[in-house]
């Protein structure tokens, strides 16, 4: 049975915070709500997390997870920046979008995609992903909560454990979340790529 936490969406409260960052460092698999909609996430070392999140969501190996980064600073050691990209990147950021980029050696080789070595990242305008980020001192690895033959995902707590309390370690509600994944924007060629298009402005893209 899962942890519900009810963690403040201005004021994380630290002792709640540090109740999920220490379930992550324990490999454990949370369910937590972005600036976009609920996501699920694990930490990087979490062999076990990863396969979780893919029997969950029924995806394959070649899967794009995102890293979820506390600032830019920490999102360019996981993936390489060219001068054009950062200004886009800077420009949309913190925000509901989620870049692919070739990732570095920091990155796990299980989790980047196999073929192409791309990762996902992203900077959420969110206090409570931001404070969770930067008290386990690492990315997480988060894929958007979709469950299969779903469209939407789920936009409060409750809906979340009723569909995947045995299967998750903790649940953080802060209050009713969006249903509309982030926007996808590959930067991986010379232009950029809307894979997905979601939440968040892409007139900058246009």
């Amino acid at each position: 049975m899962a942890r519900y936490l009810d963690i403040h969406p201005v004021d994380p409260q630290p002792r709640l915070i540090e109740q999920t960052v220490r379930v992550l460092r324990d490999g454990g698999l949370i369910a937590y709500p972005t600036d976009s909609c609920y996501a699920l996430g694990c930490a990087l070392e979490a062999h076990e997390g990863l396969e979780r999140i893919r029997r969950i969501r029924q995806v394959g190996s070649d899967h794009d997870f995102t890293l979820v980064c506390s600032d830019f600073a920490q999102l360019s050691q996981f993936v390489l920046v060219s001068n054009p990209t950062f200004r886009l990147v800077k420009n949309l950021t913190p925000g509901p979008y989620t870049f692919i980029l070739r990732a570095t050696k920091e990155v796990p080789r299980r989790m980047a995609h196999p073929k192409k070595k791309t990762v996902g990242v992203r900077i959420p305008d969110s206090r409570v992903d931001r404070a969770l980020v930067e008290a386990l001192g690492e990315p997480i690895v988060s894929s958007t909560l979709l469950l299969p033959g779903e469209e939407t995902p789920p936009s409060q707590g409750w809906q979340v454990q009723q569909a995947l309390d045995p299967q998750l370690d903790v649940i953080i509600d802060s209050g009713d979340v969006g249903t509309e994944p982030t926007s996808v924007i590959d930067l991986t060629g010379d232009l950029a790529e809307i894979r997905r298009e979601g939440a968040g402005d892409l007139s900058l893209l246009q």
